[in-house]
């Protein structure tokens, strides 16, 4: 029996363009979950053609596992083409909104902590203050421990979405 070195688990950043047709982002979700693969990140849209989506994922595995994620999404029928933008290097967004008691100490933070980051007010009243950030997921996490100690209310969060920095072929 032969003893395989396994890899580092590390995050990878999946980019996957689609047929745009009901039940597809099912197969794909299912693949993951038939196999015992876990997303950590989910976002989808129609992309600049309306017969295709983009599917952009984010997973927490070993090079084997990933390799064999690929592997199994370019199988999928409406898979169009399968991007590893971990590899290319990627410019990644997420979008957050919080809601937070306004207080001083909020309005203290917006003008410390939370001001090298994208973050805006989007409603705002004597009692309760929604921002919206919209950064890195790198930044992203940053700014939720800012935010936690402030006292969150709620949040809603995005998956991340990206794209690659590589120049495209023509």
């Amino acid at each position: 029996m032969a003893v395989h070195d396994s890899t580092p688990i590390e995050e990878h950043i999946l980019s996957v363009l689609v047929e745009n047709q009901a039940g597809v982002l099912s197969h794909v979700v299912g693949l993951f979950s038939a196999r015992g693969f876990n997303i950590d990140s989910l976002a989808v849209g129609e992309t600049e053609d309306p017969t295709m989506s983009r599917i952009t994922l984010v997973t927490h595995c070993d090079l084997k596992t990933f390799e064999q994620i690929k592997k199994q999404l370019n199988k999928l029928i409406d898979t169009i083409k399968v991007q590893d933008l971990t590899e290319e290097g990627y410019i990644d967004r997420e979008l957050m909104m919080v809601r937070l008691e306004n207080s001083d100490k909020t309005k203290q933070a917006l003008e410390g902590p939370l001001k090298p980051y994208q973050v805006k007010i989007v409603e705002q009243n004597e009692k309760l203050v929604i921002l919206e950030s919209t950064e890195s997921r790198e930044n992203t996490k940053k700014i939720f421990e800012i935010y936690k100690k402030l006292g969150v209310k709620e949040v809603a969060q995005t998956g991340a979405v990206a794209l690659s920095k590589k120049t495209p072929k023509e």
